[in-house]
Formats: C-alpha cells, sequence, structure tokens
C-alpha cells in the first residue's frame, strides 16, 4: 500500500488543522492505521490509532482530547482533526498503514506558532 499524507501547513497556537493520508494500491479496511510524528530534535512517536478490527482509536496523552483520528475505508483514506494546536506540536507528520508489516508514507509539516 502507497501512503499520501497532505494537509500541513502553519497555523498559530490554539489552531486547528486536518491532515489527510490517501492510501492507493490496497483497501485499508483490513489495515491498522496510524498517525505518528517526529518533533525536531526527537524521535518518532506515536500519536493516534485506529484499528480496522472493531474501529477502536488511541491517542498518546499528549494530544488526548485535542485530535482525532477517522478513516473512510470507501474512499481508503484516514484523517487526523488537530484542534486546540500547541507550538509543542511542531512536527512533520507521518501516516502508517499496518498488515504484517509497517508501510508508511512521506510526511506532511506542521508549523505551530505562539
Amino acid at each position: 500500500v502507497q501512503l499520501q499524507a497532505s494537509g500541513g501547513g502553519s497555523v498559530q497556537s490554539g489552531g486547528s488543522l486536518r491532515l489527510s493520508c490517501a492510501a492507493s494500491g490496497r483497501r485499508i479496511s483490513t489495515y491498522d492505521m496510524a498517525w505518528f510524528r517526529r518533533r525536531p530534535g526527537k524521535e518518532r512517536e506515536f500519536v493516534a490509532a485506529s484499528s480496522w478490527n472493531d474501529g477502536g482509536t488511541d491517542y498518546s496523552d499528549s494530544v488526548k482530547g485535542r485530535f482525532t483520528i477517522s478513516r473512510d475505508n470507501a474512499k481508503n483514506t484516514v484523517s487526523l482533526h488537530m484542534n486546540s494546536l500547541k507550538p509543542e506540536d511542531t512536527a512533520v507528520y507521518y501516516c502508517n498503514a499496518f498488515y504484517g508489516m509497517d508501510y508508511w508514507g512521506k510526511g506532511t509539516l506542521v508549523t505551530v506558532s505562539s
């Protein structure tokens, strides 16, 4: 499966952004989908996930209550709605698919200014 993330940009603290990930090559209906990010000078970290099996979601403590992951299996897309953004959310965000192995797309940069 190939993944293409989009929707990054610059926003002020407290603002919102919506990231999208378009998948191609395979249907994502049987893939666990997730978003990760790499903040400046940090290792890549988990942000949010959506289970293919039961539709359950999971979030890192740092984004819980502010970010929402959603998937549209019919459109073969997964989104990340980000609200109440903080400067520490500045990062390159990566879309991830998992089915026996990890698949990664190129990231999209989100910059949050104070």
